[in-house]
């Protein structure tokens, strides 16, 4: 699922450390800062420009594989990739590339007949009711090897999490609360005269009723226990409550097939790729709009907010639903990124589970081979990956080594909003590559002119993805390793102690950014712009 963090409230899991500090006002746009000049912990970007300064710019392809996009967006129109060899709506396939007016991207979450999926069920609920009829008692995975024996494994995983990982008493409030929440939510909708709002709607609207009194109370709160963010929305929090009691429905009959009974491709055979249709605003578009403002939004033109590249085509790609992803979709959803001319994709979506593992490898190695490279959201799970499954991630099922074509982001934050760790953020050694800023990050929404934050990986991710972006720009010819390269030996290192993630309130664990991360750093675009200007480029693939 996406990789965005909402704390939901006090009953649910506070993965969040509320940390105001009323003597500073965090700025719109303090992850792009540099921080000897501004005190902020961002990327330095204006000196990466200031660097940059009379060189050639080399417009760039990102793929961004998400929830979809607002077309609209005014700050996201100019900068949206449009096929050049697509006439959009006329119902012909113009490039001959097997995806019909594919004319901003691809939407795998669709039929041909316009229905599209927005919800789905969580993978481990997947997992374990399609093994379940196999596997009526406990497999003794000892006496089992290869492929079986990988399979009893994930099974007894997806049990455990589908059976044993229900907080009764979460799910007691939750489910207490929900029905008066939805109440007042649609009076409030309807006194706004919109269907989704924010908490910054809320300062300024007076309930007409008891139960829109009761709804906005409780969504304020929420807000204020993850950081005061008001830009999180009504459905963002109502959403997250449905999918945990879903979560428990599941462990008592199957999950309904969302996917499957909507886009109508033989799920089972990979190479059964043309599915879906070209609407990428489908949905919850959301995220994916907020993923891809970070990226490239347009810069300097005196709206909204200015992305990090200034010379990119945002390709999107709609394959994340409300709810996990599924392994298909994704490694389709590369493919046709590297087939239709992305340099880099940027990931923000993540999940516990990934039975068709194998079918999303072979996509990155596919990606490598054309000298593509992939930024993925390393999840809002306050969790080690070196020793707990995170997917999709670089390390290959086959036992061939790793991607190098990968890079895996944590999120960082500031002291004025919260400490340099993001409480929510997933960490690892060997698995989580850099940190970058993914707290509070002002981006572009749904609605034409609208813009809002959101924290989480998924923020994070975009971020880096925007680096890379930046670097091809104007070094065309880096290959992706010596993308990876110059990003990871760019990094500002962060030798101070910090608080473990996920450990703020049971007692806070210190380490320092090299015991949770291969680099030791964060992200920064100057360092990164004048050690690529030193290398010289070994891209083999020419586009």
């Amino acid at each position: 699922m996406p990789a965005l963090f909402v704390a939901m409230s006090g009953y649910a899991q506070d993965t969040t450390k509320k940390i105001v500090d009323e003597e500073v006002v965090t700025p719109n746009n303090w992850h792009l800062l540099d921080r000897d000049q501004s005190g902020f912990y961002g990327i330095s970007l204006d000196k990466a420009y200031q660097f940059l300064k009379g060189r050639k710019s080399n417009q760039v392809i990102v793929a961004v594989i998400d929830s979809g996009v607002d077309t609209l967006q005014e700050d996201l129109k100019p900068v949206l990739w449009h096929n050049p060899g697509e006439i959009p709506n006329n119902g012909i396939d113009d490039d001959g590339n097997g995806y019909v007016d594919d004319y901003y991207g691809w939407n795998f979450l669709g039929n041909k007949d316009g229905t599209n999926v927005k919800k789905d069920s969580d993978e481990a609920s997947r997992v374990y009711w399609s093994l379940k009829s196999k596997y009526p008692a406990d497999p003794d995975t000892t006496a089992l090897s290869g492929k079986a024996k990988e399979e009893a494994i994930m099974y007894l995983k997806a049990k455990k999490a589908v059976l044993g990982d229900a907080d009764n008493i979460e799910l007691l409030v939750i489910k207490r609360i929900l029905p008066m929440l939805k109440t007042g939510d649609s009076i409030i909708a309807k006194d706004l005269g919109k269907e989704e709002y924010s908490g910054n709607d809320l300062k300024t609207y007076v309930p007409s009723s008891r139960p829109a009194d009761y709804t906005r109370s409780l969504l304020l709160n929420i807000m204020e226990l993850n950081n005061n963010n008001y830009d999180i929305t009504n459905k963002d929090i109502i959403n997250d409550m449905d999918r945990q009691i879903d979560k428990e429905k599941n462990a008592h009959t199957p999950p309904p097939n969302y996917r499957n009974d909507i886009v109508g491709d033989n799920y089972n055979d990979i190479n059964d790729r043309f599915y879906g249709n070209s609407d990428v605003m489908t949905g919850s578009p959301s995220h994916g709009t907020h993923v891809s403002g970070i990226i490239g939004a347009m810069r300097n033109n005196g709206l909204g907010m200015d992305g990090i590249a200034d010379n990119v085509k945002i390709m999107m790609i709609r394959a994340v639903p409300e709810g996990d992803e599924h392994d298909k979709d994704i490694a389709n959803s590369i493919r046709y990124a590297v087939d239709n001319g992305a340099r880099i994709i940027s990931m923000s979506f993540g999940k516990g589970f990934s039975p068709q593992k194998k079918w999303v490898d072979d996509a990155i190695k596919y990606a490598a081979s054309k000298d593509v490279l992939l930024i993925h959201a390393a999840g809002n799970d306050s969790k080690d990956i070196d020793i707990e499954d995170n997917f999709p991630n670089k390390i290959f099922q086959d036992g061939t080594g790793e991607a190098k074509n990968f890079i895996t982001v944590g999120a960082s934050g500031d002291p004025t909003n919260g400490g340099f760790t993001a409480s929510f953020s997933n960490y690892g050694k060997k698995q989580v590559d850099v940190f970058a800023p993914g707290v509070n990050i002002y981006s572009t929404l749904p609605g034409g002119n609208v813009y809002g934050k959101m924290s989480g990986t998924s923020m994070a991710a975009p971020v880096v993805s925007g680096i890379a972006a930046l670097l091809l720009q104007y070094f065309p010819d880096l290959s992706a390793e010596q993308l990876k390269y110059v990003i990871m030996n760019s990094v500002t290192p962060i030798r101070d102690k910090m608080i473990l993630p996920g450990t703020q309130t049971s007692g806070p664990e210190m380490v320092t950014l090299s015991d949770i991360s291969k680099s030791g750093g964060e992200v920064n675009a100057y360092n990164a712009v004048v050690l690529a200007s030193k290398l010289k480029g070994e891209r083999k693939v020419k586009k």
